[in-house]
């Protein structure tokens, strides 16, 4: 496994148990930017938008748009896949 791939599991990792812990299970773009580099990922505005919409079209979040900010919804699927109870290719695993 590269490190560009073991990199990318892990921001989508943090992308998805950042919005599973939410009470209201979403955050704005902006608010993901800053929660990836709170732990370790200090990535682009368009590096999170890329793996959000990767996420919507594995079914694990919904994505709406309020004028130019994207607003990401975790689905029971992501939840699921945040807490470690199932397993997609693509995304790093959840450590106990």
């Amino acid at each position: 496994m590269s490190f560009n791939q073991i990199l990318t599991e892990s921001i989508r990792l943090a992308l998805l148990q950042a919005l599973e812990q939410d009470p209201g299970y979403s955050h704005n773009e902006n608010i993901l930017q800053m929660i990836l580099a709170s732990v370790g990922h200090d990535v682009s505005a368009d590096r999170v938008r890329t793996e959000l919409r990767w996420l919507e079209e594995q079914g694990l979040l919904a994505i709406t748009t309020v004028g130019e900010l994207l607003i990401a919804k975790v689905t029971q699927r992501g939840v699921d896949v945040a807490l470690g109870r199932s397993r997609i290719d693509g995304i790093g695993r959840a450590r106990p």
